[in-house]
């Protein structure tokens, strides 16, 4: 028998025997999230040894899934992956009783996550659209050298590299330090990139990467001046890229450009990643670098039983992309 419990903070989940898949699929995650101002709902299901959960945010009467714009993706936290398929079900039914409508997005599924989820809401009871909403580009090593892989870069990217690298050095941290980071933050904020969204939360997210020995924390510099930085997180054999940024004034040395590129040579050859995931956004210069786009979904659910929802429900069946349930 299936029990559902409802918390208002992440830490109640501490020793679970919770996890996710990458940076934004563990509680921490979701811990950091609240500790920086996120008001949690935690919804809760568990038979046996088996587990699984939402974390989650309540706006109104809609139920939203907890994240931010930092995060690549978002999805259930469970205690093995059989989890999900044995209690999401009960767990989405048991939801409709605290919600009339539920939003989950940046769902990627080449996983399975989006359609497991999608499957379990239509068996709970909701009527669901689902719909692209972002794209992911990432690199499949596919076995390759770092050379094999630069090797089929387009011409004008490594014609780049061979005339500007050795403008710069570089220098790669795996641990975090307080004087490399104040460089990021300065680089960041004189960069054409838009104001941090919260850099109290990406300085503790990187200080403890660092203490987990996830970090890859990459400075170029010029004449002795940090000119470009990038933050990338490396585990389970995926190098995750989350922000980057160069000073406008050093652009002719095109810095970024060769930090990517000893980035990707220090993720391939000496972390042995398997994938780059260079998070979400269909920018042009991602092209470049990554090989593979990958879909990432939202899923927006009602409870056809309230009627405030019926006008939003009629729009989405008079648009026909009200999703079916996937077979197989």
């Amino acid at each position: 028998m299936t029990a559902v419990s409802y918390h208002d903070t992440v830490n109640d989940l501490q020793g679970q025997g919770l996890a996710g898949t990458g940076p934004f699929g563990r509680r921490e995650w979701f811990a950091l999230l609240e500790r920086s101002g996120a008001r949690p709902f935690v919804a809760l299901a568990r038979a046996g040894d088996q587990a699984v959960a939402l974390c989650l945010t309540r706006q109104g009467t809609t139920l939203a899934a907890l994240t931010n714009w930092y995060a690549f993706t978002w999805a259930p936290l469970a205690t093995e992956p059989s989890a999900c398929e044995a209690l999401l079900p009960d767990l989405v039914r048991e939801l409709g009783r605290n919600a009339s409508q539920l939003t989950l997005g940046k769902l990627p599924d080449e996983d399975g996550t989006a359609t497991r989820l999608e499957r379990a809401l239509w068996a709970g009871g909701w009527l669901v659209l689902r719909e692209p909403c972002d794209t992911n580009h990432c690199l499949e090593i596919g076995g390759r050298t770092f050379d094999e892989y630069l090797a089929t870069r387009p011409g004008a990217l490594r014609t780049t590299l061979k005339r500007k690298a050795r403008k710069v050095t570089i220098e790669i941290q795996s641990v975090f330090d307080p004087q490399a980071w104040s460089l990021y933050e300065a680089i960041y904020r004189e960069s054409w990139k838009p104001e941090e969204g919260d850099p109290a939360l990406l300085r503790r997210f990187a200080r403890a990467e660092g203490a987990a020995g996830r970090l890859r924390l990459g400075l170029a510099r010029c004449d002795g001046e940090a000119v470009a930085a990038q933050l990338w997180t490396v585990e389970n054999g995926t190098a995750y890229i989350h922000k980057l940024a160069h000073l406008e004034h050093a652009r002719t040395l095109s810095p970024g450009t060769t930090l990517t590129a000893a980035l990707c040579k220090h993720t391939i050859e000496r972390d042995q990643v398997t994938c780059i995931d260079f998070g979400t956004g269909n920018d042009a210069y991602k092209r470049n670098w990554m090989e593979q786009v990958r879909p990432r979904y939202r899923l927006t659910a009602w409870r056809p039983g309230a009627v405030h929802t019926w006008p939003a429900i009629a729009r989405a069946f008079a648009r026909k992309l009200v999703s079916r349930p996937t077979d197989g």
